[in-house]
């Protein structure tokens, strides 16, 4: 068997257990994959090397990026701050609409980047701390936990932009240390997630209701014409969300053909109708990837101005200090200095 250099940098995952004749189990996901010597999860980040379970994507990174905080997207969450955004080569989801296949579904190069030089990076750019994002970063368990740590000890913040894919047992582990989580909703559908995503709903919701509890967490509904834009669609979100916080933000993203779908861009008016549905009951809903600056602003819920102004992906203004509003000094749900 040839060993790579991810092999050689790789250390035994965290969640798995052996099987006889030399296979392994991984439990880090829904998908527990069964592995026989030298083989890979669908995710590529774990292998069996010698009947132990390794996650040769420890420390690889695709990129290495200082992004607003906003594009993650996080809206209550130190609006107008910076932060380091990393990101492994890999994923446990096949979605057709990917837009980041190039890493999620495709070999791409990596650098290697250990935990302490990660957060040195995020220390030298002024950053509020790293995002764990681009590709799946649950898949990169060890790693996140790892570095997780070094960033809490250096005074910064953890951030990570997930499918929600994710074992229960994991979750627990790795959720004290998270300090904000954007998750991707894709659609209230089971169906839509089996035939498109190739995966499971049910994992993603227990992961919203698991992280609402132990850290902030704002949800992403990427909107695509015909499969996910229903009415029925935005109601079964909003209920879902409501029943939980309220107060959770949610962002309904345009979509654009890419990869293997090739259902035409979002309608604006559709993602009006989800916005017009999602505010009867939840108190921030925004739309993302369109250039209409109001749907991206942020009102106080006390006294309905403006509280945050933004622009494409940037924080023009800022009126909230300390989580209060600044005019009237209600709770702003905005977690900021």
């Amino acid at each position: 068997m040839s060993v790579t250099d991810a092999d050689r940098q790789s250390r035994v995952a965290s969640w798995w257990r052996p099987l006889e004749n030399g296979k392994v189990r991984c439990e880090l996901c829904p998908f527990t994959c069964e592995l026989g010597e030298g083989k890979t999860g669908i995710c590529r980040g774990k292998k069996n090397i010698g009947g132990s379970l390794y996650a040769v994507n420890y420390a690889r990174t695709t990129s290495i990026n200082l992004d607003p905080i906003e594009k993650k997207p996080l809206y209550h969450f130190y609006p107008g701050s910076s932060i380091l955004s990393i990101g492994p080569n890999g994923c446990n989801l096949a979605c057709n609409f990917c837009q980041n296949y190039h890493i999620s579904q495709k070999e791409f190069p990596t650098r290697y980047l250990p935990p302490k030089d990660a957060v040195t990076l995020a220390k030298a750019a002024v950053s509020v701390g790293i995002a764990y994002t681009y590709a799946e970063p649950l898949i990169w368990f060890e790693y996140v936990l790892d570095t997780s740590h070094a960033v809490r000890e250096a005074g910064l913040k953890n951030v990570m932009v997930t499918n929600g894919v994710i074992n229960q047992g994991p979750l627990e582990e790795i959720l004290p240390v998270i300090d904000a989580m954007n998750i991707d909703v894709k659609s209230m559908d089971p169906s839509f997630y089996k035939r498109t995503c190739k995966g499971p709903l049910e994992a993603v919701l227990e992961t919203v209701k698991a992280s609402v509890k132990k850290t902030h967490v704002e949800i992403t509904n990427l909107v695509i014409p015909g499969l996910n834009d229903s009415d029925e669609m935005f109601e079964k979100l909003t209920d879902f969300i409501a029943e939980l916080n309220p107060f959770i933000p949610l962002h309904f993203s345009r979509y654009h053909p890419d990869y293997k779908q090739n259902a035409p861009s979002t309608p604006f008016p559709t993602l009006l109708r989800g916005i017009e549905i999602a505010s009867k009951k939840l108190k921030f809903v925004y739309i993302g990837n369109v250039p209409q600056e109001k749907y991206s602003q942020t009102n106080c819920t006390n006294c309905g101005k403006v509280i945050v102004t933004r622009s494409g992906f940037m924080t023009l203004e800022l009126h909230v200090r300390h989580g209060k509003c600044g005019y009237c000094g209600a709770d702003a749900h905005v977690i900021s200095d």
